[in-house]
């Protein structure tokens, strides 16, 4: 069952469910987040975005969405510290977009776009140019051995 935490009468359920489950002590509870995901939508202009971009550049479609798309046009929203298991020491590390919300992936988009126009002088279309994006789908499919 799910319960919207923003509810009262939702929260008071969901507190009364876990206690009494708590309170059994046995069997196996799953308790997890359930967060709006991104569009389908969304994925696809992300991944044309940065495949376009890569073809622009001459980076490979990974290295675009780590170095450029994650560390330098949205570094705050994806790269954490976290110690490393072997050495215990602090290392870089980054969230998948996967873990995004709608918000967030919109927000992550805008800053990348303006980013490579403003940095790498390379124009990306807004999301809703479905023209340009069935272009940019097409450069980049003709370039997908080299990406």
């Amino acid at each position: 069952m799910k319960y919207d935490l923003s509810n009262p009468l939702h929260r008071g359920a969901f507190t009364a469910r876990a206690q009494r489950l708590a309170a059994q002590g046995t069997g196996l509870v799953e308790l997890r987040e359930v967060r709006p995901q991104r569009s389908d939508r969304q994925n696809r202009y992300l991944h044309a975005i940065l495949a376009y971009f890569a073809v622009q550049v001459g980076e490979k479609a990974e290295e675009v969405k780590r170095e450029y798309y994650k560390l330098a046009a949205n570094r705050e929203l994806f790269a954490y510290e976290a110690e490393s298991r072997v050495t215990h020491r602090p290392v870089l590390r980054l969230r998948s977009t996967a873990s995004l919300s709608t918000e967030e992936m919109t927000l992550s988009i805008e800053r990348f776009r303006n980013w490579a126009a403003q940095t790498a002088g390379v124009y990306l279309p807004s999301p809703d140019d479905e023209a340009a994006i069935r272009a940019m789908e097409a450069e980049a499919s003709r370039a997908a051995e080299w990406l």
